[in-house]
């Protein structure tokens, strides 16, 4: 049976646009009665085909597209052909040698909810929407397919799930888990907790940052605040920096970032490990009069939508301003937002309001994005989630 969405008039133009949400609120009639992750056609209030959607009875985000061509099925084939496209994009990009990749990331790969990162020879996938619930067992047959990796962990532990009317789940889909996974990036390894980790296990997204940190550490006193398993230290030590103080509030994180120093044959000397509240620990460190040559802010998600951006906003500037205080003369800043509800523009103007409140000249000489294997679709702005700048301090 095909089950028909039609939207109310005027509301065509996002997906005309090729955007790929339909928001409960555009919604005037559903014909038949679709099971949640159901597939729907979508059209216009006057008839016009849109796209085929994933059904989502739950959410306010009522529809995902899963394709824009009129006529073509969403059945395993479909998913298979998605797939092999996303990972031929990585293959033309990205050098065989990184072990630790982003597969699938979500929207911007035409497959809207589903997250696939690779650790060596395990497979972690998200499933964050009802969609691709429905097609999860199909899914993971192919990316074992095509990748030949047989090993697939599912960390679908985001509360995102909650909004599709999913629980949160975790656990071993295929093969088995290795005690020891680590990847290598760069010259630098590190060891990545799958089961346990943030995210997928580590933060993918930063690889490209993390290798411009080090060129730019050389002979540098650093500073690194929410350093979870010691990505930027790392790489920063491996640069040449003179000494790394590595702020986190997870004893737990610092021990894995400590073992990660040792994986690499790094000098211990150089580097120093502090559990605390970042926050409380930099205002600690400007009563002491403390300062670095570089300093890299790469705090949580302070506003995961629109609606927290206001009390986002002033943490935001709360700890950048003390990090340009805590800046030599001539001093480098590398801090970032990893919130989605913030654009680039306002993380921009917070910074500047910092430095002036904080009575610095300072410049953005560097803009930081991901690397290339988490593209950003053009019709799906709200894929360009991590934003940061390099900024440097004047004389």
């Amino acid at each position: 049976m095909t089950f028909i969405l039609k939207l109310k008039p005027g509301r065509e133009k996002s997906l005309l646009n090729r955007h790929p949400w339909v928001f409960s609120g555009a919604v005037q009639q559903l014909d038949g009665e679709p099971q949640a992750g159901d597939t729907v056609l979508v059209r216009s209030a006057d008839g016009r085909f849109l796209g085929n959607a994933a059904y989502s009875p739950h959410s306010q985000i009522r529809a995902r597209v899963w394709s824009v061509v009129e006529g073509e099925p969403i059945d395993a084939n479909f998913f298979r052909r998605r797939l092999q496209t996303a990972l031929a994009l990585r293959r033309d990009l990205l050098p065989a040698s990184l072990n630790g990749q982003r597969l699938v990331h979500g929207e911007s790969d035409g497959l809207p909810g589903l997250v696939v990162d690779r650790y060596d020879q395990v497979l972690v996938v998200q499933v964050l929407s009802i969609g691709v619930e429905r097609w999860r067992e199909v899914i993971v047959d192919a990316l074992v397919e095509l990748t030949g990796i047989p090993n697939v962990y599912e960390r679908s532990d985001a509360d995102v799930r909650g909004l599709e009317g999913l629980p949160e789940r975790c656990g071993l889909l295929r093969g088995n888990l290795p005690a020891d996974t680590m990847i290598d990036e760069y010259g630098v390894r590190y060891r990545v907790d799958i089961a346990g980790g943030q995210k997928t296990g580590f933060y993918l997204d930063q690889r490209v940052n993390r290798r411009r940190i080090g060129e730019l550490a050389a002979g540098k006193k650093v500073l690194n605040c929410f350093c979870y398993t010691g990505g930027f230290s790392l790489a920063a030590l491996r640069g040449g920096a003179l000494s790394v103080e590595s702020v986190d509030s997870s004893a737990e994180a610092l021990a894995t970032a400590q073992a990660n120093l040792v994986l690499n044959n790094l000098d211990p000397a150089q580097a120093s490990w502090v559990e605390a509240d970042v926050f409380k620990y930099l205002r600690l460190l400007r009563d002491k009069g403390q300062s670095y040559d570089l300093i890299i802010l790469d705090p949580p998600k302070f506003a995961p939508t629109a609606q927290h951006v206001e009390k986002a906003a002033r943490a935001y500037k709360d700890i950048n301003l003390l990090g340009l205080k805590l800046l030599k003369p001539g001093g480098l800043l590398a801090t970032f937002t990893c919130s989605g509800g913030m654009d680039a523009s306002l993380f921009q103007k917070i910074i500047a309001g910092a430095a002036v409140d904080a009575g610095l000249d300072a410049k953005v000489i560097e803009r930081f994005t991901p690397d290339v294997d988490h593209p950003v679709a053009l019709s799906f702005p709200e894929g360009d989630y991590l934003k940061g700048l390099l900024v440097k301090r004047g004389l």
